[in-house]
């Protein structure tokens, strides 16, 4: 068996992407490259590790059995160059966050900077996505997410609660009725998300105010946040962004104030990880501070 620590990274990467494609554009190759590679590690073993259909690469059961084997080789790795480039240089290396687009937009850019002001040789990538991010195929480093999950083997920490309120513009309040209770709600636009998009019950907003009907719908906070800067309507917001809209403003602030929480979640094998502790230390650090910073302007 001639398989080397470069043919189990393709052999991680088309396990994670799920395709050729998806693969080459992590490892920066052409997909039909990716695959001669397969075949040949295939070869070497005397065993098929995927299934191939037009759906893409599923693991067979040999595969299964050696993707534990190569993510044990790809952490021992990770610890062998920290501890060369040694412990007191700083951080280094590349670190990939997976965070909700609200969390990812209007939380996590000033945090990470001050991170990486820190540790100048550090690279830090924030994937924002309106779903779960899948640490078991290695779509991030760690992830935040808005409940904790209770599938996988994986370490769950709870970051902070945050809160949220109803908004408009000021040019929307102006051009509509006074809204002075939850009633006179039904007489306005509301702005929020897609209903069958919800990839987490703690987002469904709207349900605890009886609203069912969605004017203005976007699985996407950025879009929402941007439909409600321009007087579109109203809508739920993340207390931590209003400072970035001075123009928003809450609409009964004391009758409708929704409280979550966001979650620190990480791989359980990487707990060994001395490099992904100290930023998972940091970015915890960070995210109370910079939220109890962020919604005091309020």
């Amino acid at each position: 068996m001639r398989e080397n620590w470069d043919d189990l990274r393709i052999f991680l990467a088309v396990a994670r992407g799920d395709s050729l494609s998806g693969a080459g554009r992590v490892l920066r190759m052409d997909p039909a490259t990716v695959g001669r590679r397969v075949a040949r590690l295939e070869e070497s073993l005397g065993q098929p590790l995927f299934d191939k259909s037009p759906q893409g690469y599923a693991l067979t059961e040999a595969g299964a059995r050696l993707l534990s084997h190569a993510e044990t080789a790809e952490q021992a790795l990770g610890q062998g160059t920290q501890a060369v480039r040694g412990a007191g240089e700083g951080l280094s290396g590349q670190i990939r966050i997976g965070a909700p687009d609200g969390c990812a937009n209007f939380l996590l850019p000033q945090v990470v900077a001050e991170i990486t002001a820190e540790n100048p040789e550090l690279e830090v990538q924030i994937v924002a996505l309106p779903r779960i991010v899948n640490l078991s195929r290695r779509e991030a480093d760690l992830a935040i997410g808005v409940s904790a999950p209770t599938a996988g083997r994986l370490v769950v920490q709870k970051l902070t609660d945050y809160r949220l309120h109803l908004a408009a513009s000021e040019d929307y309040l102006a051009r509509h009725p006074p809204i002075r209770s939850r009633d006179d709600l039904t007489r306005h636009r509301i702005v929020g998300y897609i209903p069958d998009m919800i990839f987490d019950k703690e987002l469904d907003y709207l349900a605890d105010l009886g609203l069912e009907r969605v004017g203005l719908a976007s699985n996407s906070v950025s879009v929402q946040f941007h439909w409600l800067r321009q007087g579109a309507g109203l809508g739920i917001v993340h207390d931590f962004a209003l400072p970035a809209a001075p123009g928003l403003k809450k609409v009964l602030a004391k009758e409708v104030e929704l409280t979550r929480s966001f979650y620190l979640i990480r791989h359980a094998d990487d707990r060994r990880l001395g490099r992904l502790n100290t930023f998972a230390q940091a970015l915890v650090q960070g995210v109370r501070r910079e939220l109890t910073r962020l919604e005091g302007l309020t």
